[in-house]
């Protein structure tokens, strides 16, 4: 018994350097484990109605189509006709394959957004953006369910004019932009600008990268945008603090805003003195969370 005692005791470090560790169970369980894979981005399904004579005076939405389409976004343009033909498919088309639901109109074609979106929201679906463009002035108001709204218009255009408001209680995102001061744009052309195209383009790429919900701080935004101004289409507002000595002027370089944004948004003339702590209302753009989210200009 001695003798085999030895011999064990001679062979031990042996023993254990030819025997494998057993892996801890953390590490058994991260091998084992497979890979987290990121949850696929829904990109939006685009629906664009066409006003009255759609294919002769709308013809702007299908150049926005076309853009979106290039952009890699599911985009179909209908007539304003078609509009509760084309909720019911929406709805279908939702249940079966959840996405962002878009709706942008012309015309008649905005008023038709605003009953598409009414008919989903009865079925509880969003819409995460409703875009007019110089609507009919018999277009109803914003439901409740829609989450950003957006109306181009020309306050004193006979074919068009719908200042569209929102339902009471509305807690999304508004805003208002009336070009009647452009008298170079008119019911006509106003859906056809490049830019306006652009932006639309740019926000609604962007909208599977924000939240759906809002967070219950936006602002809304009504402009009469001054004569042969650019339009920039803000998303909302956001209430932001005066630091001491801070003027509009000191605010508008700060974010990169036209005086005039500022003083409309706060109905206050631009020499008007501010005092530390009084929040003001700054123009914001639709953006991920983070740096890019903060008010003024998006990147280009």
């Amino acid at each position: 018994m001695a003798l085999l005692a030895a011999m064990l005791l001679a062979f031990a470090p042996i023993i254990a350097v030819a025997s494998p560790a057993k892996p801890k169970a953390a590490a058994v369980a991260a091998a084992s484990s497979p890979p987290v894979e990121a949850e696929p981005v829904l990109r939006p399904r685009v629906y664009l109605f066409r006003g009255a004579l759609g294919p002769l005076f709308s013809t702007g939405i299908d150049r926005l189509a076309t853009r979106l389409t290039d952009a890699g976004l599911k985009a179909d343009v209908y007539e304003f006709t078609l509009c509760r033909l084309v909720a019911d498919r929406a709805i279908i088309n939702y249940r079966e394959a959840p996405a962002p639901v878009v709706l942008v109109g012309h015309s008649m074609g905005g008023l038709c957004t605003l009953i598409v979106a009414d008919m989903l929201g009865k079925e509880n679906i969003p819409v995460s953006l409703v875009v007019t463009i110089d609507p009919a002035q018999a277009s109803g108001k914003v439901p409740l369910n829609v989450e950003r709204f957006i109306n181009i218009f020309l306050s004193d255009s006979v074919l068009g004019g719908g200042d569209v408001v929102a339902e009471p209680g509305y807690r999304g995102h508004y805003a208002s932009f009336d070009l009647k001061q452009n008298k170079r744009i008119t019911h006509i052309n106003i859906e056809k600008s490049d830019d306006i195209h652009r932006q639309l383009v740019e926000m609604i790429t962007r909208l599977p990268l924000v939240p759906l919900q809002t967070d219950g701080d936006a602002v809304p935004l009504r402009y009469l945008v001054p004569a042969d101004t650019r339009v920039e289409l803000w998303d909302s507002g956001i209430r932001l603090p005066v630091r001491a000595g801070e003027t509009l002027e000191h605010v508008g370089a700060q974010h990169r805003l036209p005086a005039w944004s500022l003083t409309q948004a706060n109905r206050l003339p631009e020499s008007a003195p501010l005092f530390a702590g009084q929040e003001i209302v700054i123009p914001r753009h639709l953006a991920p969370a983070g740096p890019a989210s903060m008010p003024g200009r998006h990147a280009p």
